[in-house]
């Protein structure tokens, strides 16, 4: 198939050794950014904060919380361009959802006089709190879709990608503490440009079950 969508998707892959001499060129990285910024959430709840670490002194802390587990990606903390990390709110109030809302106003998306009514919209929110407040399997789906909208976006760049749910999300936690401000890391993304001759999965046939066996029509 030859449609530029099916070609982004061939061509994306999970790299497994990225060269510390090739950076990102400002220009992607503004596209980046924006198509971060863009992403899909249920009721436009965005309950996120994206942390990207490009610096020298990032990197090193991004390379320290791998300290105690799945070290099998610290190499990725420096040797790679950029990574992105994703943090949901565990607790994601209905005031954090009126600031949404007045974005939703401000933008001209919304009429003004809809306002109370798309409020309503944090019912979503609501059924899946628990009594303490905490609404994190909820707000850390959301993550998901912007992952998934920034992995389609490396890619139709050209820019090679490692999604690592093998992190710390307590040392990230510790160490990303200003930039996170209460939010969560569970997931990041390694960003850059492979290794050529090292990265051993660059190149391989994708591996995916048939479309038969993933999707039924009714």
């Amino acid at each position: 198939m030859t449609h530029q969508i099916i070609q982004d998707l061939n061509s994306r892959y999970t790299a497994k050794k990225y060269d510390a001499d090739k950076r990102i060129s400002p220009e992607n990285l503004d596209v980046i950014k924006e198509a971060i910024r863009l992403s899909a959430s249920s009721i436009n709840s965005q309950p996120w904060k994206f942390v990207l670490v490009e610096s020298d002194e990032g990197k090193q802390r991004l390379h320290d919380t791998f300290a105690n587990k799945h070290q099998f990606n610290q190499l990725h903390a420096k040797e790679a361009s950029h990574t992105l990390l994703l943090a949901y709110d565990p607790a994601f109030t209905k005031d954090k959802f009126r600031k949404r809302v007045d974005a939703e106003v401000s933008s001209g998306h919304l009429p003004a006089e809809m306002y109370d009514t798309f409020m309503g919209a944090y019912a979503f929110a609501e059924m899946n709190t628990d009594e303490h407040g905490n609404n994190a399997s909820w707000t850390k789906a959301q993550v998901y879709l912007a992952l998934g909208n920034i992995m389609h976006t490396l890619a139709r760049l050209g820019i090679a990608s490692t999604p690592m749910e093998g992190v710390d999300p307590d040392l990230i936690g510790e160490k990303f503490a200003a930039e996170l401000d209460g939010h969560v890391c569970e997931v990041a993304l390694a960003m850059g440009y492979h290794k050529d001759g090292d990265d051993w999965n660059h190149g391989l046939p994708k591996a995916r079950l048939a479309m038969d066996d993933i999707i039924a029509t009714a």
